[in-house]
C-alpha cells in the first residue's frame, strides 16, 4: 500500500501507467477515490476524478448540513452541487446523507435536484446504498400508516365499545371523509345503510 507501507493492498489506481495499490481505509484516509456503480474503478489521490463546475463559494459560506465552513473552493473535502450551485458541503456530511437516504431518497438537500447531482456524487465517490431510507426503518412515521378506529359519537350506543367495527351493518365505522381523525357508528350518528360520506363536526 502506497499510504500505509503494508502488504495486502488490492486496490489499484485505473489511471493508465500508475501503479499506486492501497487499501480502501488507506485510500479513503488520503484522498483516493473508488467509485461504487457500474465498473467500480478507483483512482489514487493525484488522478482522482474532479468536480467540473465551475463554481466558487462566497465568503463564509457553510455546509448545507453541519453548518460548518468550507473552503473556499472545490477539492476533495469540499464539494457543491452541480445543478443549483448554491449548494456547498463536505464529503463527510453528503457520505452520512447518502447512507441516510438512500438510492429511492438521496438528492440535493437544497434544490432536490436528483438528475444531475446522482451521477455527479456516484463519479465523485459518494456511496449511495440500494436501501430504505433510514427513518423510514426506524419507525419515525409508523404513525401516519394507521387508521383511525374508534367511534368519535358524543354517546356510542355499541355495547362492545368505541372500538368494535364491523364490516357492514350498525356498526360499520365510517371516517371523516375531510380528515379521517374522527369516526362513527352508523347507528350512533343516525347514518342508514345508504349513506358513504361523512364529515365530524369539527369539519
Amino acid at each position: 500500500c502506497f499510504a500505509c507501507g503494508e502488504r495486502g493492498a488490492c486496490i489499484s489506481c485505473q489511471r493508465k501507467g500508475c501503479s499506486r495499490s492501497f487499501h480502501l481505509p488507506c485510500g479513503s484516509e488520503h484522498g483516493c477515490i473508488s467509485q461504487f456503480f457500474r465498473t467500480f474503478k478507483s483512482f489514487c489521490w493525484e488522478h482522482r476524478p474532479e468536480q467540473r463546475v465551475q463554481a466558487r463559494p462566497e465568503a463564509d459560506t457553510v455546509c448545507i448540513i453541519c453548518l460548518e465552513p468550507v473552503e473556499d473552493k472545490t477539492s476533495h473535502s469540499t464539494m457543491v452541487c452541480p445543478a443549483c450551485k448554491g449548494a456547498w458541503f463536505h464529503r463527510a456530511c453528503i457520505q452520512g446523507q447518502a447512507v441516510r437516504a438512500g438510492r429511492l431518497c438521496f438528492r440535493c438537500p437544497h434544490c432536490n435536484d436528483k438528475r444531475k447531482f446522482v451521477p455527479e456524487m456516484l463519479r465523485m465517490g459518494i456511496l449511495i446504498p440500494m436501501r430504505t431510507p433510514a427513518w423510514e426503518e426506524e419507525g419515525a412515521y409508523e404513525e401516519l400508516y394507521e387508521r383511525h378506529s374508534r367511534c368519535d359519537a358524543s354517546r356510542c350506543l355499541s355495547r362492545q365499545g368505541r372500538q368494535h367495527a364491523e364490516d357492514t351493518g350498525p356498526w360499520e365505522l365510517l371516517l371523516c371523509s375531510s380528515c379521517a381523525s374522527k369516526g362513527t357508528h352508523r347507528r350512533c350518528s343516525a347514518l342508514g345503510s345508504t349513506v358513504g360520506v361523512w364529515e365530524c363536526d369539527e369539519c
